[in-house]
């Protein structure tokens, strides 16, 4: 597993299935803990981690319906760090399309302009998840900041970050092909793995 992610980190060899079984049976045991309670548990579990499995339990858990508090944009600096902290696609993904694409779409007057910024930061996965916060969004995404987001990160080498182009650009075109064919014609700066993911279902 270590291998397969070019991890750092060590792992402990718990695969997905047999994490979340346990989230499921410590969850079952515990009586809810308070939001306070919550965010300092999870806050300890990410930045003393000593495997990778347990920065994977303190994201599961803060998408858990029976312990994790409603969440709001003051969750955001929590998984702002999270993302520059883990800097790498694992976290940087589910953290961007599973917690800040679902509050961009709750408060979208609070997390637009975080997003717009990131889009600019020198962090790399800031700047992915930006792009692709909005993969679940379907026919709501907003094209302003989709177009925004991928403009500020277009020249950037950087494979990450044009995967995540092609990626957030093929999502969408499941509900809008027209206007991502139009984009791409659009944007003959787009680089070459980014055109090919984004019309990868298209014919392009």
């Amino acid at each position: 597993m270590q291998r397969y992610m070019k991890s750092a980190m060590p792992f402990r060899g718990v695969p997905k299935p047999a994490r979340e079984r346990l989230v499921r049976e410590l969850v079952a045991t515990r009586e809810v803990p308070s939001a306070e309670e919550f965010g300092e548990a999870v806050r300890a579990l990410w930045d003393g981690a000593e495997y990778r499995e347990e920065r994977y339990v303190a994201l599961t858990l803060t998408g858990h319906r029976r312990c994790a508090p409603p969440q709001d944009a003051s969750w955001v600096p929590l998984y702002r760090h999270w993302i520059v902290s883990g800097a790498w696609w694992d976290f940087t993904d589910e953290i961007a399309a599973r917690r800040i694409g679902p509050l961009l779409r709750a408060d979208p007057d609070a997390l637009t302009p975080v997003l717009r910024a990131w889009a600019r930061d020198d962090d790399r996965w800031l700047r992915r998840t930006a792009v692709i916060a909005q993969l679940g969004s379907g026919p709501g995404t907003d094209l302003a900041l989709l177009t925004d987001t991928i403009e500020a990160t277009l020249d950037d080498p950087d494979f990450f970050l044009r995967k995540g182009i092609g990626w957030a650009l093929r999502r969408h075109g499941r509900v809008d092909p027209d206007w991502v064919r139009a984009f791409v014609d659009a944007h003959p700066a787009l680089s070459p793995l980014s055109r090919k993911e984004a019309l990868k279902h298209l014919g392009g």
